[in-house]
């Protein structure tokens, strides 16, 4: 290290050498995978790649084969399929997640319920919320708690265009919290948002360089 350089921050998420396999049929095979804090990544893969699979494995509801996830500090997750009560409203999924989290208000849940604009279904059931407000009642639930790491998969899923925008805004004020973000993606339209892109093939991460991170270099 140069005298008087800023050490690398230790980094909030690390998977090495992940195996997962179902019956024959081997989905990961090595997979290795580092986030910084404040670092936004994108794993992107083919649908059936196991990219879902990879992030039920950082998130701790899968088990592996092989392999160590090492997570330092609070985990968001935001799988892909909403996990909601159909009969409850979404103050009473805020209210009810906040109180697992022994957080002392709702007043995250407030900014995020406007932030990503849909402060009009509150008193909604979230059975008969649409699939867009649906993913943002999901987002907000999996922010709530203001964690450290960040796992959205396809976490834009249904959203209309101001949605999208306003989704941007909010992890771009999580970057700048230094929180870890990783999002899941079989398509990635704004390649220059992410730091790092990882190419889900055959099992095994492959990292490519994003111009946002050829920009970091050269400054």
């Amino acid at each position: 290290m140069a005298p008087g350089s800023t050490p690398a921050p230790s980094p909030l998420l690390q998977a090495h050498d992940i195996h997962k396999s179902y019956g024959k049929h081997h989905v990961l095979r090595g997979a290795d995978l580092s986030v910084a804090p404040g670092q936004l990544v994108a794993v992107v893969g083919e649908n059936g790649a196991g990219k879902s699979t990879l992030l039920k494995i950082l998130a701790g509801t899968l088990p592996v084969d092989h392999g160590e996830v090492v997570l330092s500090g609070a985990l968001g997750y935001c799988p892909q399929d909403p996990v909601l009560n159909g009969s409850l409203t979404v103050e009473q999924h805020v209210r009810y997640f906040a109180a697992a989290h022994r957080l002392p208000d709702l007043d995250r849940a407030r900014e995020l319920i406007r932030l990503l604009g849909y402060e009009q279904y509150t008193a909604s059931l979230s059975g008969e919320l649409s699939g867009g407000t649906r993913q943002k009642l999901n987002l907000t639930l999996a922010l709530l708690h203001d964690p450290d790491v960040l796992l959205l998969d396809e976490p834009y899923q249904g959203f209309d265009w101001d949605t999208y925008l306003r989704f941007w805004d909010l992890v771009e004020d999580l970057r700048a919290r230094d929180k870890a973000i990783v999002v899941i993606t079989h398509l990635v339209f704004e390649q220059d948002r992410f730091d790092l892109l990882a190419d889900l093939t055959d099992g095994r991460l492959t990292p490519r360089t994003t111009s946002r991170e050829n920009h970091h270099v050269g400054t």
